[in-house]
């Protein structure tokens, strides 16, 4: 609470989330009703950002689109953590051939850039939403696991996890309630990073045409459909343009946020110690 600037970006995500939870209640349309009669219609107080090239109202399919894009970045963050922290616990804490096999596997998914690689696996899934989802994931778990395995290997050697082996504990018991803590607020504070970059992900592969398939409401669909009548209604792309804009920086800025608190809490930490 004392940090102003993290509170307003902690009260603008909520909005963006309120925002996607409560879409029927907010847009005054259904995302998916055409009216040819009433093409490109101006800002008034019936369409509060006018109408696209069938007659929907954009106001209500931008409302809409916040649902849908957060509901694929999520997913796709969900994906990522599971099998970066399956594999990254396994690597770390095992080591030995296990650690090699797992780690050459993640240097193989690293060596190609991850937009390259997303076309790649699309081309062999197809497209829609679901395939994208597991497409962007499957390009971004392995520099998680990674990252995952590092912090493993580091914590594993704690003076509380050595008290614990020697208590008897499993070793599943030890990577649950004593590493996995540590693995987890480190994570999720780079996953609160990364969330923005793959909503650029996401509504680049639907701009594409790969991704999610018109008529379903989503920003970079509607870039798409705008892009025909980009010189005589740019406004069309400006508006899911800017909702990408604002949602991609509000993310990075609370992950920066995060990132800079947690490493002067660790400073501190180290300083007592």
């Amino acid at each position: 609470m004392k940090d102003k600037s993290l509170l307003i970006l902690y009260i603008l995500l909520a909005l963006i989330i309120l925002s996607a939870l409560f879409a029927p209640l907010i847009a005054p349309y259904s995302p998916y009703d055409a009216d040819l009669t009433n093409k490109f219609a101006p800002i008034s107080q019936s369409h509060i950002l006018g109408t696209d090239h069938l007659g929907r109202d954009v106001f209500s399919r931008i409302i809409y689109g916040t649902r849908m894009s957060l509901i694929s970045i999520l997913a796709t963050i969900s994906i990522v953590l599971i099998l970066s922290l399956i594999v990254g616990s396994i690597a770390g804490f095992r080591g030995g051939l296990f650690d090699s096999i797992l780690m050459r596997i993640c240097d193989v998914f690293l060596t190609f850039p991850t937009f390259i690689l997303a076309l790649f696996f699309i081309g062999v899934l197809g497209v829609g939403l679901i395939n994208v989802i597991i497409a962007i994931a499957l390009t971004h778990w392995a520099w998680y696991a990674r990252i995952v395995r590092s912090i493993v290997l580091e914590t594993k050697q704690k003076n509380y996890v050595t008290a614990a082996k020697c208590a008897g504990s499993s070793r599943f018991n030890i990577v649950i309630k004593h590493i996995m803590p540590q693995v987890l607020s480190q994570v999720i504070i780079l996953a609160t990073l990364d969330l923005g970059h793959m909503m650029l992900h996401v509504a680049g592969l639907s701009f594409l045409g790969l991704g999610v398939q018109a008529p379903v409401a989503e920003w970079g669909v509607m870039i798409n459909d705008a892009a025909p009548y980009i010189r005589e209604h740019p406004e069309l792309m400006i508006y899911p343009g800017l909702c990408i804009f604002f949602t991609v920086a509000v993310f990075n800025s609370i992950g920066e946020k995060l990132r800079d608190k947690y490493a002067a809490v660790n400073s501190y930490i180290k300083q007592e110690n």
